[in-house]
């Protein structure tokens, strides 16, 4: 009985070595996506939620990669308002618009909370070009994504 057990154990053993392999290269495969919620006009922390989704998760071939701009942080898209450049992209001179901007022409989504844009003052006219205004069927879609991962700045 004691050789029986020791066999099979043996055997389990080796079915899970055999397919680990292959689950963690399926894995690698689809990266999953990231969706950042940011919540703050303050430019400092919005250029290092903005450079990380773009410089350290989207250009390492994580997709969806979504910034959804809500509560003050619906003001950092707005084209009349232009921001400080602080020492993370001062050597590049750009602003937290130059930077949202270059994160979509790599594929990356900035979504507007409607309801703060409304609370704001501000409609889609008064965004950089590229932004679109979310709704919750918009977000609920992308937030409950079992393959996104969500991040809170």
């Amino acid at each position: 009985m004691k050789k029986f057990l020791t066999t099979v154990l043996a055997m389990i053993l080796m079915a899970i070595a055999a397919f680990a392999p292959a689950h963690q290269a399926a894995a690698e495969e689809g990266k999953p996506g990231l969706f950042v919620s940011l919540t703050t006009d303050d430019t400092w922390a919005a250029a290092k939620a903005i450079y990380f989704a773009h410089e350290k998760v989207l250009k390492n071939g994580h997709e969806p990669v979504v910034i959804w701009l809500n509560v003050r942080g619906v003001y950092l898209a707005d084209k009349k308002r232009p921001s400080h450049v602080h020492g993370l992209m001062r050597e590049a001179d750009k602003s937290i618009q130059d930077m949202l901007t270059d994160f979509m022409s790599d594929g990356g989504q900035v979504i507007m909370c409607q309801a703060c844009s409304n609370a704001a003052g501000l409609t889609l006219d008064d965004y950089i070009d590229g932004v679109s205004m979310g709704s919750w069927p918009v977000i609920e879609k992308l937030l409950f994504d079992p393959d996104m991962k969500t991040l809170s700045w």
